[in-house]
C-alpha cells in the first residue's frame, strides 16, 4: 500500500512488535506466518501513526469514534476482528470496513463538524427562535417596513427644514445706471451699473447675500449671453428696486413737461421685466422711492411729474439737506403697513422725492401718506405674497437719528417673504 501523503510516518524499531499481548501469551514459539506484513503494530500504533507526532492516540474504539477516525464504519479494533489479523487488517487495507474507515477514509475531518438535516446552524434565525433577537415581539415584515419608512420620512424632514430656515437667502438688488457723458473719457465714457452702498449694507444688515443684477443682452453684437432676467428671477429670492433716477413720462404714457423730467427710459424697461419676472415666479418685492414709484407704473397707475408744479399746496419734498429733509406719516384704516411697524406717537421719515404717485396702479392699496399734505408715501400689490412700494429711504434712517422710524420690521417681513416662497 502507498504510503499516504497526509500523515507522518515513524521510522520502523530495530525488533519487530507481534500483533496483540495475547497472540504472544498463547503462542511463545509459533513460527511466524508466511504472509506475514513487512510491519505489524497494535491498532494504537497504526491511529498513532496516521497522526500528528505529539497528538493523543485514542486508547479503544469508541475514542477512535470520537476523534473522527473510522466514522464511516467502525473502529480500528472492529477492523483488526474483521481482517483477521490483531487488528493490522484495516491498517493494512485487506480486512474490514473498519480499518479502511480508520485511516481517514470516507469521514469528515475533525476540524469541520457535521450537522444532522434538521440541526440549524449557530447563528441562524431559526437557532434563536425564528427570529433576530434584535426585533421586538410580534414583529412582522410590515411593521418593520413601517418603521423603515418612517425614519426616512424623518430624516428627509429634518433636511427640508434645515433648508428652508437655514440656508443663507439670496436678495437682488437692481442697479443703478450711469450713461455715458459726451466727450468725456475713461470710466465716464462707458455704461456703468452699480449699487448703492446704503441699501446693500441695509438689506446685508439681517445675515443675506446681495447680489446686483446687470442688464441682460442677448441680442448684443459684442458680447451675445443666453441669460435672462428670468433667470436671476429663478434662482433669487427677492428683489429690491433701489432709488435713482426718475421715472420716464413715456413708460406711463405722458410726455415730459420739461426736458430734465424725461427719466431713465432704459432703465424703466430693464426694472419692469425684472419686477414682472419676480411677480410671476411669486418672490417678494420691495421698492424704495423710484422702485416704489415703478411699481405703481408697473401696474398701470401714474406719476405727478413734479410734485411742486402738479401739487403747489404740497410741501416741498426734496431740498438741499437731501435726506435730513423730513416728514411725518399716517395709515390709512387696514394699513398692513401701520401693524407690521411697531407704534409710535409720531413716525417721522426722510423725503428726497419730486415725483409722486397720482393715479393708483390696479390692485394697489394706499399704505401710508405724508400728514402735511396727503402725498402718497407707501403702497403694497394686494395680489401677491409681498410687494410693497416705500416712497422714502429707509436705509439712511439709522445714519440719520434715533427720531427716524424704525423699518427694520418691513425689511424682516420682506426677508420672512422671501424665504417662505423661496421655492
Amino acid at each position: 500500500m502507498p504510503p499516504n501523503p497526509d500523515t507522518l510516518t515513524r521510522p520502523a524499531p530495530p525488533t519487530e512488535v507481534t500483533g496483540s499481548a495475547d497472540a504472544r501469551a498463547e503462542k511463545p514459539t509459533a513460527p511466524a506466518p508466511a504472509a506475514k506484513p513487512a510491519r505489524q503494530g497494535s491498532a494504537a500504533e497504526v491511529a498513532s501513526d496516521r497522526n500528528p507526532i505529539g497528538s493523543p492516540v485514542p486508547k479503544s474504539g469508541d475514542d477512535v469514534k470520537a476523534a473522527g477516525l473510522g466514522s464511516a464504519g467502525g473502529s480500528i479494533g472492529e477492523a483488526g476482528t474483521t481482517g483477521g489479523a490483531s487488528g493490522t487488517a484495516g491498517a493494512a487495507g485487506t480486512g474490514g470496513t473498519g480499518g479502511a474507515s480508520g485511516a481517514g477514509g470516507g469521514g469528515e475531518p475533525p476540524h469541520q463538524p457535521s450537522f444532522g438535516s434538521g440541526a440549524p446552524r449557530p447563528g441562524s434565525p431559526a437557532s434563536m427562535g425564528g427570529q433576530p433577537s434584535y426585533l421586538q415581539a410580534g414583529d412582522s415584515p410590515w411593521s418593520v417596513l413601517r418603521r423603515i419608512m418612517s425614519a426616512r420620512f424623518r430624516a428627509w424632514y429634518d433636511r427640508a427644514g434645515q433648508r428652508i430656515t437655514q440656508r443663507t437667502l439670496k436678495i437682488g438688488i437692481s442697479a443703478r445706471i450711469f450713461h455715458p457723458e459726451p466727450g468725456s473719457k475713461g470710466l465716464r465714457s462707458k455704461t456703468l451699473q452699480y449699487l448703492e452702498e446704503s441699501i446693500a449694507h441695509w438689506v446685508m444688515s439681517r445675515d443675506v447675500l446681495v447680489f446686483m443684477i446687470p442688464t441682460v443682452d442677448t441680442q448684443g453684437l459684442l458680447h451675445p449671453s443666453h441669460i435672462r432676467l428670468h433667470d436671476y428671477a429663478k434662482h433669487l429670492d427677492g428683489l429690491v428696486l433701489q432709488g435713482g433716477a426718475d421715472v420716464s413720462p413715456l413708460t406711463y404714457s405722458e410726455v415730459a413737461t420739461r426736458h430734465e423730467w424725461q427719466g431713465d427710459r432704459m432703465r424703466d424697461m430693464y426694472e419692469l421685466e425684472l419686477l414682472h419676472e419676480f411677480v410671476e415666479q411669486g418672490k417678494p418685492i420691495l421698492g424704495v422711492c423710484r422702485g416704489c414709484q415703478l411699481i405703481n407704473v408697473a401696474f398701470g397707475g401714474t406719476l405727478h411729474q413734479d410734485i411742486a408744479t402738479d401739487l403747489p399746496e404740497a410741501i416741498p419734498h426734496v431740498t438741499e439737506t437731501y435726506e435730513h429733509n423730513r416728514h411725518t406719516l399716517t395709515f390709512p384704516e387696514g394699513s398692513s403697513l401701520a401693524q407690521m411697524l411697531a407704534p409710535v406717537d409720531v413716525p417721522i421719515v426722510n423725503s428726497i422725492h419730486h415725483q409722486s404717485v397720482k393715479t393708483l396702479g390696479r390692485d394697489l392699496s394706499v399704505e401710508a401718506v405724508c400728514a402735511e399734505d396727503g402725498v402718497v408715501e407707501a403702497i403694497r400689490y394686494r395680489k401677491a405674497p409681498f410687494v410693497m412700494g416705500l416712497q422714502w429711504h429707509p436705509e439712511f434712517h439709522r445714519a440719520g437719528g434715533p427720531e427716524f422710524l424704525d423699518c427694520t420690521p418691513v425689511l424682516d417681513n420682506f426677508l420672512r417673504a422671501a424665504r417662505e416662497t423661496r421655492f
